[in-house]
């Protein structure tokens, strides 16, 4: 039986990013990244074939895309159809680049849209996260000996939304600043350690500092 089947990719952008895009782009935010993994296993335990991933991304490159009506909304709905009064953004490219299915998104000037705006200006971490219906079968993985879900031959590709809870390892979206241009995934291994990572350690060194004083005995009087 085919159920609605969400896998999310996270990406990273920055405030500086976002401006040269606005300023290369005639003021749109356009961002460009991996959409989608095949072969890999998601951290919700699923693989997508690649020769069903690459079918559904030709029907879907050859219609909604070609018709310019590759719409996404903000948040996953339950449901199998785009829902109009909640696009935010439209794929306007895909592309393969090894097992990595590649994606140009563009953000709109609709409600939703302003909002994802707003989210990537802030620094927010989101995520961009396939939605379709299939089934999936249990098998068990000859390398790792791991039970693995296979997205079966049903697969039927509906659109990308964009999340708050990304959860495929290793892939990050940016903005181009470019119209045409593509530029390289961003890859986490390069940073050795975000602003946010730096915040946390800075919190941390000073409550220590805090407890060390509240802990050192009082002088007599």
């Amino acid at each position: 039986m085919k159920q609605i089947l969400i896998d999310t990719i996270p990406f990273q952008i920055t405030r500086q990013q976002i401006v040269e895009s606005e300023q290369k782009n005639n003021g749109k935010i356009i961002v460009q990244g991996v959409l989608q993994r095949s072969g890999a296993k998601n951290q919700n335990g699923r693989v997508y074939p690649k020769e069903v991933l690459m079918r559904e991304a030709n029907k879907y490159n050859a219609t909604q895309i070609k018709e310019r009506r590759a719409l996404g909304e903000l948040d996953h709905p339950e449901s199998s159809v785009v829902n109009l009064s909640n696009a935010s953004h439209n794929i306007s490219k895909i592309w393969w680049e090894g097992d990595d299915l590649m994606g140009k998104v563009e953000v709109l000037s609709t409600p939703s849209g302003n909002i994802l705006k707003e989210l990537l200006k802030c620094d927010i971490k989101l995520g961009i996260s396939s939605r379709g219906l299939g089934s999936v079968n249990n098998e068990i993985c000859e390398d790792t000996g791991e039970d693995t879900l296979i997205v079966q031959d049903d697969f039927e590709l509906v659109c990308w939304d964009f999340v708050s809870n990304p959860s495929t390892h290793g892939a990050f979206m940016h903005p181009t600043s470019k119209a045409t241009g593509v530029n390289e995934s961003y890859s986490p291994k390069k940073v050795k350690a975000n602003k946010y990572n730096k915040v946390e350690n800075i919190i941390s060194e000073m409550l220590c500092e805090l407890t060390c004083k509240c802990s050192l005995p009082r002088k007599r009087r």
